[in-house]
């Protein structure tokens, strides 16, 4: 049997300390969370939640949290009323906020992204924010995993590790090249400017599949969840029947009744079949079955479970995004320059679509007219057909340089003199 640290398997291995004793009643719960309620509510409504019930995290509000819970809605319990539901949760929730805590100061830029940059934003819209930030030298020693994502326990503000962000920008990840592009970018310190002075290294014609035909896919997969979602109560019902029918009998009328067409037969039927393993696998995910299986779905349609609220990806605020994106890429491709502002008719149509007065169908129309334009953008456009990678990779270097430099001359501030202690690996003999 192995001898190595990591190995608990056996008396006097070594493993680390410390997780044992984390509170479940005080650890951090951050948005997204799954989360399982200590006490009963009476909801406004008179509705009785019992005692046991799985929720998520929705945010933090008056010293409490809301809990979105499936087939209720929000919410709000005290923390002391919530434990986290899986234990991997709370040592994640833990690493998170402790992350959040000690490298918030080597921050070097950042963003005020989503709707707010692209002129779509009204009095509820949330305040999202992204950016870079840089980790001290001592962090990149050790066994313990440095962290390449900074997290707000709401989740409105992520920042990445410097590495992770010219790896996702040489990617043309969209949210990354936005991060980096959107006019309000703003530099915290010289390595941030760095940043900026160096992005267009990053501007590749890769936008094209990045940006453009990503949204497509992910319109045309919208549209198609969509409609099978009309049919979920149907589903439901069906599996009430004496006797249940099985998976392939449900796939089957599903298929027939399928709105969208498929190549083959064969093909719908497997499309159809798919959903009700995505729609039992949810529910699972949410606690609301016993188990990840179609016998649970059964079980749960015949013990009275009801229709679940639509999934997140069916929100509007999604299919407007996805048609913003294609517009982006087009006018990116085509004029060398980025412009995120929505404007004009396009800006009508996307707050149109946002407020949910647009169906899903339309809006797939909508990008299949724009996507013409976007294949001749990308056959005209003058952008480079790879990154500079030669660039990005100097620019990684030089921003690694610096930190040592601050590092080793303890100069002041969050790389040097100010540095936050590195997070150290604790053994324990076990017994």
């Amino acid at each position: 049997m192995s001898d190595s640290p990591k190995d608990s398997s056996h008396p006097g291995a070594s493993r680390i300390r410390g997780l044992e004793q984390v509170d479940r009643l005080s650890v951090p719960l951050p948005h997204g969370t799954e989360v399982t309620t200590r006490v009963e509510r009476m909801t406004s409504g008179g509705r009785r939640i019992p005692q046991g019930v799985v929720g998520r995290v929705v945010r933090a509000k008056d010293g409490g949290l809301d809990i979105q819970i499936v087939g209720v809605g929000e919410v709000w319990f005290a923390r002391d009323e919530l434990v986290p539901r899986r234990p991997g949760q709370v040592q994640f929730a833990q690493r998170r906020e402790a992350a959040w805590n000690a490298l918030g100061p080597c921050v070097v830029l950042e963003t005020r992204v989503g709707s707010h940059a692209w002129g779509l934003a009204n009095e509820q819209s949330d305040v999202d924010v992204r950016g870079v930030f840089a980790l001290p030298l001592s962090w990149t020693f050790g066994l313990v995993e440095a962290p390449q994502d900074l997290v707000s326990a709401d989740g409105s503000t992520t920042y990445w590790e410097a590495r992770k962000t010219v790896e996702q920008a040489l990617r043309a990840d969209p949210n990354t090249l936005e991060t980096l592009f959107v006019p309000g970018a703003q530099a915290l310190d010289e390595l941030g400017e760095w940043f900026l002075a160096e992005r267009e290294a990053f501007v590749s014609q890769s936008i094209f599949g990045s940006f453009g035909r990503y949204a497509m896919s992910q319109l045309d997969k919208l549209t198609r969840s969509q409609r099978l979602a009309e049919h979920r109560d149907l589903l439901l019902e069906w599996l009430c029947e004496d006797p249940a029918p099985g998976l392939d009998e449900v796939a089957r009328r599903l298929a027939d009744i399928s709105p969208r067409g498929a190549p083959t037969p064969e093909d719908a039927l497997l499309a159809a079949k798919t959903y009700v393993k995505q729609l039992y696998r949810s529910l699972s995910d949410q606690g609301l079955l016993a188990a990840n299986d179609f016998a649970a779905l059964t079980a749960y349609a015949r013990g009275g479970g009801q229709r679940p609220p639509s999934a997140r990806e069916l929100r509007p605020k999604n299919a407007y995004n996805l048609l913003r994106l294609i517009a982006t890429a087009t006018g990116w491709l085509r004029h060398g320059e980025p412009v995120f502002e929505a404007t004009g008719a396009l800006k009508a149509r996307l707050l149109d679509i946002k407020a949910g007065q647009v169906p899903l169908e339309d809006v797939l129309r909508d990008a299949e007219a724009m996507a013409p334009e976007l294949e001749a953008a990308r056959q005209e456009s003058r952008l480079p057909e790879q990154p500079d990678y030669a660039r990005a990779d100097r620019l990684l270097r030089r921003v690694g340089d610096e930190v040592a430099r601050r590092w080793v001359t303890k100069v002041a501030g969050p790389w040097g003199h100010d540095a936050p202690e590195a997070p150290r690996m604790e053994w324990r003999d076990s017994e």
